[in-house]
């Protein structure tokens, strides 16, 4: 059974940076993409960042030069650095695989101004 645990949230200033986590069991990260997702309130889920099996990389515009996607395949755990916050990136950010088919809970991410 594959399970995506987030971790990592909470409230920052704006301009304040947070570190996500997404730990998984049930799938071997190395040789599958994994991606990072969020959903503000009365938006749609959006895909922010993704990495891939080989290591590359691809962002939202809204997030380039800011976010930064990372994975430590020994520990089954795919991170988001966030710097440079904006009151505009509240939202519950997740983790997915690839094909999106699973999915972690959640973790919130608050940016006051």
């Amino acid at each position: 059974q594959v399970q995506l645990v987030e971790s990592g949230g909470g409230l920052v200033q704006a301009g304040g940076s947070l570190k996500l986590s997404c730990v998984g069991s049930g799938i071997i990260f190395r040789i599958n993409a994994m991606g990072w997702y969020r959903q503000a309130p009365g938006k749609q889920r959006e895909l922010i960042a993704r990495i891939y099996s080989g290591g590359s990389t691809m962002y939202a515009d809204s997030v380039k030069d800011r976010f930064t996607i990372s994975r430590d395949n020994a520990k089954n755990t795919v991170y988001l650095q966030m710097n440079s916050l904006k009151p505009e990136d509240t939202a519950v950010y997740y983790c997915a695989d690839g094909v999106e088919v699973h999915w972690g809970q959640g973790t919130q991410v608050t940016v006051s101004s």
